[in-house]
């Protein structure tokens, strides 16, 4: 009985968790038009750079919706990990389309820097404050989900009510100064600010798909966990890398002394995948090797 309540609430809460990524997603694409038309309207290239980042992350977002439909796959005998990492590559394609927004961006802001044109400060303002009232709600609602997905978005929509208030501030700052520079230079500020979260995350989304052993997992800290286990002599061919940037995984060859038996080795191997997912190994493949006798595999999942 236990079991099924858990399962259905379970359920329950990833199926809230996939309508609050389709209502976010629906607000931001529509947002996005408005703001397009809106920042046409208003002649402000800081609403049409903030609109552009609003189509890439109307992207993420549903990238996001639908792996979170899809992530109820099971694995495959294609797919044997799953489809986890489809997730990694959305990340990768919603990296890249907001590096060529914020290109195109600056290609268009930066000659205004130099010869700022009149903006209606007016407009900018109203299209703040609804920027301000549906990122901000949108928000809201995913700040309530626990799944990875939903935390990635949120903190981009965080990001985007951070790029209203600054809209809101600098068309205040043109009503009463007149300084119309200040919306390019508002431009120029959100595109730095997107390209530096997008080489963030390029960077991170390389070394996962290079497979490179996580930041927060170091080779040697996994080595000194296992020399850590009873009547293990040595660790070689020790490989740790992640799957999607939270699943991770490792291989490694443990060398126990001949004496013992082939009930402690197996005991050395459950000990071995008991630490190490407590470091955090979510899947663990160990392969036990006597000193005088060679290797004696024991795959684990």
């Amino acid at each position: 009985m236990g079991h099924d309540h858990s399962h259905t609430g379970h359920q329950h809460a990833h199926e809230e968790s996939t309508k609050n990524l389709g209502i976010a997603f629906f607000l931001n694409l529509g947002f996005a038009v408005i703001e397009i038309v809106g920042g046409i309207w208003t002649n402000s290239v800081a609403i049409i750079s903030d609109a552009v980042h609003d189509f890439g992350d109307a992207f993420s977002i549903g990238v996001s919706y639908f792996l979170e439909r899809y992530s109820r796959k099971k694995r495959t005998v294609t797919f044997t990990y799953g489809y986890k990492r489809f997730s990694t590559l959305g990340a990768l394609i919603n990296s890249i389309v907001l590096l060529v927004g914020s290109i195109f961006v600056f290609m268009e802001t930066i000659p205004r820097l130099f010869h700022p044109a009149e903006v209606n400060y007016s407009g900018m303002m109203w299209l703040a404050v609804a920027g301000l009232v549906v990122n901000g709600f949108a928000a809201l609602r995913l700040m309530k989900g626990n799944s990875i997905s939903q935390r990635a978005v949120m903190l981009h929509l965080l990001e985007d009510v951070l790029g209203w208030v600054a809209v809101l501030i600098g068309s205040v700052i043109i009503r009463y100064t007149g300084w119309y520079f200040i919306d390019p230079l508002l431009s120029v500020c959100i595109g730095v600010f997107i390209l530096t979260n997008v080489c963030r995350n390029l960077y991170t989304i390389f070394r996962i798909l290079l497979q490179a052993t996580p930041e927060h997992m170091p080779e040697d800290k996994i080595k000194a966990i296992l020399l850590e286990v009873p009547n293990v002599k040595n660790v070689h061919d020790l490989h740790v890398w992640t799957l999607d940037g939270e699943r991770n995984i490792a291989s490694a060859h443990l060398i126990v002394a001949d004496d013992i038996s082939r009930t402690d080795a197996i005991r050395v191997k459950h000990d071995a995948v008991d630490r190490l997912k407590e470091a955090g190994i979510d899947h663990l493949t160990v392969e036990i090797e006597f000193e005088g006798e060679g290797c004696y595999s024991c795959p684990v999942e």
